[in-house]
């Protein structure tokens, strides 16, 4: 299956506008109303739920997969982290988007991890790499490309990503989480509404906003220096890196559209970019609509990024 394929399947399943449409030809109307995955893509797809991956003495932490019915050869896999603030949400919160990305060809996970009211950072980033560690380890399991991982979240989610992406071989952020052997590089990042660099002068002012990052970091900038450079994504960021695509609301923070995190990327010659959705806020993907311009553009990334040249054989 090649690349324009996987895109038109993508358009017809979600009715997205084709990235090649015809000069003059009308884009259809995009649906309105809450973030629905239809039934037909949900008909479409195998799961394997509550998946162990990491253990820490009794505490167990699980995902979600999703991947295309009746797929021959191996997948590229996307790990899917859910928001909410380090400190509260599920994976359920990031099923939508893995079961609408597993439709167009890629095994998802979407992963529960420690959430900060039980282990502060860097539980979470650990629990990340965990994640990417046990898929590549299980990969002939699971039909995936081990070669081939990317990954995507929202928020609180969105800045694991972002870590996740520029942190590999960082030995603090590795953790014990189990199959030590296999890397826990990801080749493709999609961070959204997320926070790159925890040294910001956004992250020193004090307000409500200040009091969820302070859980999160165990303090204040002023208190945690070390900790909120450990914590950002912009500290780690080199040339071995992959490449990441951002999005924000629209009136969402101005931080979380990554302006300096994406100079420094292009100075090292990856690719970044940055889809901003019109007229949303923080949380976009709640609405069909900005979910779905969300889709048509990470799915296009992916693609890219993890199947190019790629057959199944």
């Amino acid at each position: 299956m090649n690349h324009a394929t996987l895109l038109t399947i993508l358009c017809l399943t979600f009715g997205l506008a084709h990235h090649a449409s015809f000069a003059g030809e009308p884009r259809p109307a995009r649906p309105t109303g809450r973030t629905k995955i239809s039934k037909a893509t949900l008909d479409g797809l195998e799961s394997k739920l509550n998946v162990t991956y990491a253990r820490y003495g009794d505490r167990t932490l699980e995902m979600d997969l999703y991947y295309p019915k009746g797929t021959a050869g191996k997948l590229p896999a996307i790990v899917c982290v859910h928001g909410g603030g380090w400190r509260k949400g599920s994976r359920i919160n990031h099923a939508k988007p893995a079961q609408a990305l597993a439709a167009g060809g890629f095994v998802t996970a979407t992963i529960s991890y420690r959430l900060s009211g039980e282990a502060p950072f860097p539980a979470q980033i650990q629990d990340c790499k965990a994640a990417v560690r046990f898929l590549r380890a299980h990969a002939k399991e699971y039909g995936i490309d081990s070669e081939k991982i990317g990954a995507i979240g929202h928020s609180a989610g969105g800045h694991l990503v972002a870590l996740l992406a520029t942190s590999s071989g960082v030995k603090e952020l590795e953790g014990k989480g189990g199959n030590a052997d296999s890397s826990s590089a990801i080749q493709a990042a999609v961070p959204m509404g997320a926070q790159s660099d925890f040294m910001s002068e956004r992250n020193r002012k004090k307000s409500k906003e200040a009091e969820i990052w302070q859980q999160f970091l165990s303090g204040s900038q002023e208190e945690q220096p070390a900790t909120y450079r450990l914590a950002s994504p912009l500290t780690h960021l080199d040339k071995n890196d992959p490449p990441c695509w951002f999005f924000s609301g629209e009136k969402d923070d101005p931080s979380t559209h990554a302006d300096e995190f994406r100079k420094r990327m292009k100075e090292l010659g990856i690719d970044s970019n940055l889809t901003i959705i019109q007229d949303a806020p923080h949380g976009f993907m709640v609405q069909q609509v900005w979910f779905d311009q969300m889709l048509e553009t990470a799915s296009k990334f992916f693609i890219h990024q993890l199947k190019t040249g790629w057959s199944a054989e």
